[in-house]
């Protein structure tokens, strides 16, 4: 989780459920892994918060490419903060895409820290319940969505090859 919000590709959606799954088979409560996932979230938000604070938008025009922060990206998040303001921190933590870079404009807005951390881990509780729950009741089929999981593991290595090779040239 600190790596997803920390503008790192690496899905909730996967993370979640598996850790509700967890929590199915007795290693931890279901409460006790949605606030350890939203604690994650609040720790990978600060890093991209203090990203935008610090780097600003010059920065993550020039580096961004490197964790596939795209323009698009960037710029779809920005137009949620400048629409909703403050609120797009919360709000926007249940939504695809933008959950993951919205910390991006609150630091370079130069957000309240406070505010920012409130509204980040308020924000970050339901989506982590609603995966961690779907995992959890998942829990006695699991080895159906471990099968199809495995799959995905060859996807994502052929993607990881590609992205290695798209950058190495890149650079």
């Amino acid at each position: 989780m600190v790596l997803e919000s920390a503008c790192i590709p690496l899905p909730s959606e996967v993370i979640m459920p598996f850790s509700g799954y967890v929590a199915w088979k007795g290693g931890m409560s279901i409460f006790g892994v949605t606030f350890i996932g939203a604690l994650g979230n609040l720790i990978g938000s600060w890093i991209a918060y203090l990203v935008g604070f610090y780097g600003g938008r010059p920065f993550l025009e020039k580096y961004g490419r490197y964790i596939l922060i795209t323009e698009k990206k960037l710029e779809m998040a920005e137009e949620w903060f400048a629409k909703y303001g403050h609120e797009a921190v919360l709000i926007s933590r249940v939504l695809p895409v933008i959950r993951t870079f919205i910390s991006l404009p609150a630091g370079i807005a130069e957000m309240d820290l406070k505010r920012f951390t409130i509204y980040t881990f308020l924000g970050s509780v339901p989506w982590c319940f609603a995966l961690t729950y779907i995992g959890y009741n998942l829990g006695p089929n699991w080895s159906t969505v471990e099968s199809i999981f495995h799959l995905l593991d060859y996807a994502v290595i052929i993607g990881l090859v590609l992205l290695i090779v798209y950058l190495w040239r890149k650079i």
